[in-house]
């Protein structure tokens, strides 16, 4: 597994960020069933440059908490079949990695929504990227029974690695 993770914010941020990110991709890939080693980027950015990379790529000119770049064309969330048939487009030449794609965190987001949800900056990026991962695997919110499936899978996913709302 490999997770590259940047930090373009302007913002200091504990140590323990980076770590929490990595528990959780590897947990969300680990309780999805993927089959393959992954690899994926992370970008921790600021409002002004998840407001820059939201106009431009969703055409929405205000700041959101994370966004999510899949680069697998799932048709069905965690239906490998395409990827399997399609190598060369969705894994890495020189790692034999599956793309998974990029997530990008807003860090402002990250310490303001932990405050407004009552729970720490280290709950809420743990969420963000649990809930990343899964549009990486080609889940969504879009229609009830999706937002639900989601929300349940997040917290099986953060439960199992003790990042409850009490988590510090």
């Amino acid at each position: 597994m490999t997770v590259k993770i940047f930090d373009e914010s302007n913002r200091t941020y504990p140590p323990e960020f980076e770590t929490i990110v990595e528990t959780v991709v590897n947990e969300a890939v680990d309780h999805l069933g993927c089959p393959y080693e992954c690899e994926l980027e992370v970008i921790f950015t600021d409002n002004k440059g998840i407001q820059e990379i939201n106009q431009r790529e969703r055409k929405i000119n205000a700041p959101t908490d994370v966004l999510s770049f899949p680069m697998v064309d799932f048709e069905t969330p965690c239906d490998f079949k395409k990827a399997e048939t399609n190598i060369g487009e969705y894994f890495n030449p020189d790692s034999g990695e599956l793309v998974l794609g990029d997530i990008v965190i807003s860090l402002d987001k990250v310490y303001s929504q932990a405050e407004e949800y009552g729970h720490s900056p280290k709950r809420e990026i743990a969420f963000l990227t649990a809930h990343s991962m899964l549009h990486l695997f080609g889940y969504d919110h879009m229609e009830e029974e999706e937002r639900r499936r989601m929300e349940a899978l997040q917290e099986e996913i953060l439960n199992k690695k003790g990042f409850t709302r009490d988590y510090e």
